[in-house]
């Protein structure tokens, strides 16, 4: 019960996004190769990745999932990487308060059928999809609320910092407020003592029999193996010129540049801080701190404490594509656009752009949804529109053109036209007045064509409600459901959910999804 629609008619995206997909001409100089199944034979003989990193990696891995109840294929996954011929197939996200919007589910699926579909097309070779765990990130308003049975879900504290180290402590209180107890977040939250413990608990609980690998890149012995980057870009501040030039270059083609560079692209980080570097009158100084350091201070800090400094949103693909054997990156819309600011800086550390990949995206229709577009007898697709022009298409269905005025303006016109001939024969200045009380008459009947249309919704009222009723349960505040609903939101009601989805979605399709409930 699967059907796509073109990503374009969803009237949602971006002109650069649907450029890339469609691979425009314009943008083919901001990346490497296109998302084909086909390119994954070249990328594999761009990706040199040494064993002495494979060794790090698998290492890093081993220590983080110590405790954890991995299944079989993601133990087999993890070990496969110390083999020259295993590489990773990656996306990421915020550590969403369980897991937030649908999408986040959605990225997790691509990846896994990506690393599906290449493991059967390239069986000399091993694909494991991993899943970065942007743990460091430090926008807490973003993660700490999720939307579920109608209502928005939201923890505060009073923590500060990379979120993925914040204490569960105080998270029992949203719990205990939820209508449903729900035992896997119950175990995730209150059995695991920071929020990137609880994510790696309840992602890996869903997609474990996968073979999915979970990484926190907020790790020592990884960021050792970016030191040299951490320290020229705090010292030399390469990337800051490169992306400037590339936005440029963007916007002289017609697109928006969807990041932008700082001079220096790490925070400082601590246990409660994540703040922002800063080069002020020689000295490098962490913004809204005491704390400042030299140029010889910061070089030896690096070196010392590589742990200590996280990369911006302009590094950290720089930084997963230094630490991962990694062919591609699989990210939303806002993701695509921006890894296209970032080829200059990846030609210029020498490191192979990977096959940047958009995630599917999707529209669940339970059997009430479907019922109610049966009985008011419209399609899925009528709905990619706003509420009003939604009404207005409904009215002009079920009421054909019995309250436009159209043919009667023409009519009009077509009369104070020839008012303006004869008009004009006995005196040229009556062509102002006679165009102006067509102005006028053009406004009446364009007034009586709104009462007339009142009329007409007055007349369907009941169906009228219904339909937009359907059109906020299905499009939560005039947005798609996957970037509001939670995934419990149909999970609840339907346990095979996940595994629908993962039938449904193929990751070469660049389509929109539309999956609907048996009847």
């Amino acid at each position: 019960m699967t059907t796509t629609l073109p990503l374009a008619a969803t009237n949602t995206f971006s002109k650069t996004f649907l450029d890339y997909i469609s691979g425009d001409s314009n943008l083919e100089d901001f990346y490497g190769l296109k998302p084909t199944l086909d390119n994954f034979q070249k990328q594999i003989e761009l990706k040199n990745f040494s064993i002495s990193k494979r060794e790090t990696l698998y290492n890093t891995l081993q220590m983080q999932y110590d405790g954890v109840n991995s299944s079989e294929e993601t133990k087999n996954n993890i070990t496969s990487l110390l083999l020259p011929t295993t590489y990773t197939i990656t996306t990421g996200h915020q550590l969403n308060l369980f897991g937030g919007p649908l999408y986040f589910i959605y990225k997790i699926i691509t990846t896994l059928n990506t690393a599906k579909e290449l493991n059967k097309k390239y069986p000399a070779y091993n694909f494991v999809p991993v899943f970065w765990m942007a743990s460091e990130d430090h926008d807490f308003e973003e993660i700490n609320n999720f939307n579920l049975f109608g209502k928005t879900w939201k923890w505060d504290t009073i923590q500060k910092g990379a979120v993925g180290r914040f204490s569960t402590d105080g998270i029992s209180e949203l719990l205990d407020s939820l209508p449903e107890k729900i035992e896997l977040f119950e175990k995730a939250y209150l059995q695991h003592k920071t929020i990137s413990a609880a994510t790696r608990y309840f992602v890996n609980e869903l997609f474990g029999k996968d073979g999915l690998v979970l990484l926190d890149a907020d790790d020592r012995n990884l960021k050792n193996a970016f030191s040299e980057i951490i320290k020229d870009d705090i010292i030399n501040h390469s990337a800051h010129s490169l992306v400037q030039k590339t936005s440029l270059l963007l916007e002289e083609k017609g697109y928006e540049a969807q990041v932008h560079a700082r001079e220096i692209n790490f925070f400082y980080l601590e246990n409660n801080l994540r703040e922002r570097i800063i080069l002020q009158d020689g000295l490098y100084k962490i913004n809204n701190t005491s704390l400042s350091f030299s140029k010889e201070e910061i070089i030896t800090k690096i070196q010392n404490e590589p742990e200590k400094f996280s990369p911006n949103v302009i590094l950290r693909p720089l930084y997963q594509e230094t630490i991962l054997p990694n062919l591609a990156y699989i990210g939303g819309p806002a993701e695509v656009i921006y890894w296209l600011q970032f080829k200059a800086v990846f030609d210029h550390y020498k490191t192979p752009f990977p096959i940047v990949m958009p995630r599917n995206f999707a529209l669940y229709l339970n059997k009430g949804n479907i019922s109610k577009l049966s009985k008011l007898e419209v399609q899925i697709e009528d709905f990619f529109v706003s509420e009003e022009q939604l009404k207005n298409n409904y009215l002009l269905k079920i009421a054909g053109e019995e309250f436009k005025l159209n043919k009667e303006q023409e009519e009009i016109k077509k009369i104070f036209f020839n008012i303006k001939e004869k008009a004009t024969l006995i005196d040229k200045t009556m062509e102002a007045a006679v165009m102006a009380e067509l102005h006028k008459s053009i406004k009446i009947i364009e007034e009586l064509e709104k009462r007339l249309k009142k009329a007409e919704e007055r007349k369907n009222e009941i169906v009228i409600t219904q339909l937009l009723t359907q059109k906020s349960k299905l499009f939560p505040n005039g947005g798609l459901q996957e970037r509001h609903d939670n995934y419990l939101s149909i999970y609840t009601n339907n346990p095979q959910f996940l595994e629908i989805v993962k039938k449904a979605f193929d990751p070469f399709n660049y389509q929109f999804y539309v999956l609907r409930e048996d009847e």
